[in-house]
């Protein structure tokens, strides 16, 4: 099986390579072909893997690839780590990167720059691949910065737009504060247990949790709690969890496909799953879950809130995405890793399925994206339509579609929770359940409901989309349907995960549910006890009648509540303290170094002030050097005087 890991991460690497070097030779034709051919053998593979984990019960493969270099009796080097965790991401990752390939044929098909996508994208799932399969934490940050990389040439992909650049921009730089925090947390974890090694740490971590340090002099703070809050702080940039969220919305600045692939599968699940893998260390720190809890249900509400104001349809999905994150990172903080990467799983199909039927609608509309221009499109895209009720109801938690699934467990795993901040984050994630049907089917009913608000000219244009868009619409509809059904059992309630995670007894509130668990229809029936569905269909209920019944009634709720309307579409003013205050502020700050620092002190004291001292010495020194025979022989009387003396002085 090594020759197949290996082969897992080498074929999109591979591809990319062969589309972004020999693109021009080989044509778009080639670079598309090359690309998913090297993508679908690593989905192949990866089924494969699975299958060898899960259905043979194979044991976990932990095994070193190449070693880069040895020094003081540190290994660093390139290994993989595959089990139950490493292979569900592994088919997540590349199922989903294969849908995104096939449509970006149909979506991107005029774009000069064709095959360069195409290399790029197959670029960020090696990176992916390299970063869930990583054994030790020097692949894992080579992974973790490799995604980072790519998702700045993706973002900007569209380089000549100003728009594009700050975005991109913008991106690598919120994530430089997180990864600065992520790269602190593994040297902490280095300087406590002498190893990157994962299996090594972990052994070594019950002993680590006991130990302290001072991060101000006189206050001991667990060594364990400190590292996992900085390794935190790098998912936070990652996994886009307040504050460190603002980079994600404006990445919809990249084309489609790749709001598709970072925001459902790739980059920001980066952070959800280094802390489900990080399990052993995080169960040793309460401090450290609760932090994580309450940030991301803080997350999930209130950037929830921020998608029922926005207007344009990428956007609307981006800011979705930023909610289900904080739901995802709410279940680790409650030690419901395995609820937590099940709705990663299930949000990796029922999200890619909304950014992709949001590009087809934008494909229809040549490239409009303002929801406020759309309405009644159902006629002219069934299809688009179809996959978009199945992507909306999956992520409302619609009893029986995927996301309820996922959803409802995690919730009520965050219920019964006994941690510092665990009310507080079950109140988040309730209110979440309710913003989230309001946003989802407020962006639903304005573009394929309603009264058509369509020029003469679109309308006349008006179709369905291509099937190499609409194929991988559908084959992303299905597993939003189904794929809760025959998993929930064994990913949440079982013991699919086996030793992949750790859960310390007393945090197991995942095991006290599962003795409630009697099958998915039976789960179904028993969530009509519980007040989920009922907010959710309250959600949804809301936004027909403010939406479709009643549309006056959103402007005169606007009009009553104008402070909150700018605080929203101001996205809590997050961006303006960003720009004003941090980039500001840093400008300034480097300005001073420059001026004091570089021109006054370097180049104006060491630099030209060496050079003047040197000038004066010159020019002292030059009339010691005359070149008149009297002047030496003066020099040698008065030199001989003085010599004298100090010899009868002496005496």
């Amino acid at each position: 099986m090594e020759q197949i890991y290996l082969a897992i991460v080498l074929c999109p690497l591979a591809a990319a390579i062969v589309a972004g070097l020999f693109g021009r030779q080989i044509g778009r034709a080639g670079a598309h072909s090359v690309t998913i051919l090297g993508v679908a053998a690593s989905f192949a593979m990866s089924l494969l893997v699975l299958k060898d984990q899960w259905w043979d019960g194979a044991p976990a493969f932990n095994g070193s690839v190449y070693t880069w270099a040895v020094v003081d009796g540190l290994t660093m080097e390139v290994g993989f780590l595959v089990d139950r965790l490493t292979a569900l991401m592994m088919v997540v990752v590349t199922s989903v990167s294969l849908m995104v390939h096939v449509y970006t044929i149909g979506y991107m098909h005029d774009d000069p720059g064709y095959q360069r996508f195409f290399s790029y994208i197959s670029l960020f799932t090696f990176a992916m691949l390299m970063l869930v399969m990583a054994n030790n934490f020097l692949q894992l940050f080579f992974g973790w910065e490799a995604v980072g990389l790519v998702s700045y040439l993706l973002i900007g992909f569209w380089y000549t737009r100003p728009t594009a650049i700050f975005a991109n921009m913008k991106a690598f730089l919120v994530n430089r504060v997180g990864d600065f925090g992520f790269l602190l947390g593994i040297a902490l974890v280095l300087m406590a247990t002498g190893s990157l090694d994962y299996a090594t740490v972990f052994a070594k971590a019950p002993d680590v949790a006991g130990r302290t340090i001072e991060v101000w002099a006189g206050t001991p703070w667990s060594v364990m709690t400190v590292a996992c809050i900085l390794l935190f702080v790098g998912a936070m940039g990652k996994s886009a969890q307040m504050p460190l969220h603002v980079w994600l919305p404006d990445s919809m600045e990249g084309p489609t496909p790749i709001s598709a692939l970072i925001h459902a599968a790739t980059m920001v699940t980066a952070g959800v799953f280094m802390v489900a893998r990080m399990s052993p260390l995080f169960e040793y720190s309460e401090t450290a879950l609760s932090v994580v809890l309450v940030v991301g249900a803080t997350t999930a509400l209130f950037t929830g809130f921020l998608g029922v104001v926005q207007n344009d349809i990428k956007r609307v999905v981006a800011y979705s995405t930023l909610s289900q994150l904080g739901y995802m990172t709410a279940a680790l903080g409650a030690s419901a890793y395995a609820a937590g990467v099940f709705h990663l799983m299930t949000h990796a199909f029922f999200k890619a399925l909304l950014f992709l039927a949001a590009g087809s609608v934008i494909i229809a509309m040549h490239h409009e994206q303002d929801i406020r221009k759309m309405g009644g499109l159902r006629r002219y895209l069934p299809f688009t339509w179809l996959t978009s009720l199945v992507g909306t109801l999956s992520l409302i938690g619609f009893p029986g579609f995927s996301g309820f699934f996922s959803k409802d467990a995690l919730i009520e795993a965050v219920g019964h929770a006994e941690r510092a901040g665990a009310t507080y984050a079950w109140w988040c994630l309730m209110i979440g359940v309710f913003v989230t049907a309001l946003y989802s089917f407020r962006m639903y009913f304005l573009v394929f409901h309603g009264p058509e608000r369509l020029d003469a000219e679109t309308r006349s244009h008006l179709h369905e989309s291509p099937w190499v868009v609409t194929l991988p619409l559908v084959l992303l509809a299905i597993p939003s349907v189904i794929i809760g059904w025959p998993t929930i059992q064994p990913v949440v309630f079982g013991d699919y995960f086996g030793p992949a995670i750790f859960v310390r007894e007393a945090n197991d509130v995942l095991g006290e549910l599962a003795g409630g668990f009697h099958g998915p229809a039976a789960y179904i029936l028993h969530a009509f006890s519980a007040p989920v569905p009922y907010v959710a269909f309250a959600g949804a209920l809301t936004a027909w009648y403010v939406y479709l019944r009643n549309p006056a009634l959103a402007d005169a709720i606007r009009r009553r509540v104008e402070w909150l309307y700018n605080l929203l579409v101001n996205k809590y003013y997050f961006d303006d303290f960003n720009q004003k205050v941090l980039a500001r502020g840093s400008v300034g700050l480097g300005n001073g170094f420059w001026h004091f620092g570089d021109v006054l002190v370097i180049d104006g004291g060491l630099v030209n002030g060496s050079a003047r001292l040197v000038a004066l010495a010159a020019r002292v020194s030059r009339h010691l050097q005359s070149g008149y025979l009297y002047h030496y022989a003066f020099a040698m009387i008065i030199g001989l005087a003085v010599l004298v003396g100090w010899l009868l002085v002496g005496l």
